[in-house]
């Protein structure tokens, strides 16, 4: 059973940092191009950052870039995504996915979702 589990969500001041990560189960995360997204409340879901299964490349959405960062441990199995100098608009649910390799790193391409961390950017 292919099986997605997110964690590391939580509640931060402005500027903290937090690591998510994407622990995988049933398959080896290592082939496939694994993704970032978000939902905040009242708005759309939205790629956040995304990683290729063939070359470890990686996208981010301009929003993020600079401040996250996505990458995967092949020995854990899970991919993360380092989240430095949040910002309010940072706040919602976080969920990684399978996505379809050489997409856009949007909804769309994606497929086996997790089930979602909330992080909170709040003082």
């Amino acid at each position: 059973q292919v099986l997605l589990v997110e964690s590391g969500g939580g509640l931060v001041q402005p500027g903290g940092s937090l690591r998510l990560s994407c622990a995988a189960s049933g398959f080896t995360l290592d082939y496939y191009a694994i993704g970032w997204f978000r939902q905040a409340p009242g708005k759309e879901r939205e790629g956040v950052s995304c990683i290729s299964g063939s070359d470890d490349s990686t996208v981010q959405a301009d929003s993020v870039k600079g401040r996250f960062t996505i990458s995967r441990d092949t020995a854990k199995n899970t991919v993360y995504l380092q989240m430095n100098s949040l910002k309010y608009e940072d706040t919602g649910v976080y969920y990684c996915a399978v996505v379809t390799e050489g997409g856009l790193c949007s909804p769309p391409d994606a497929y086996y979702w997790g089930q979602g961390t909330q992080v909170t950017v709040a003082s």
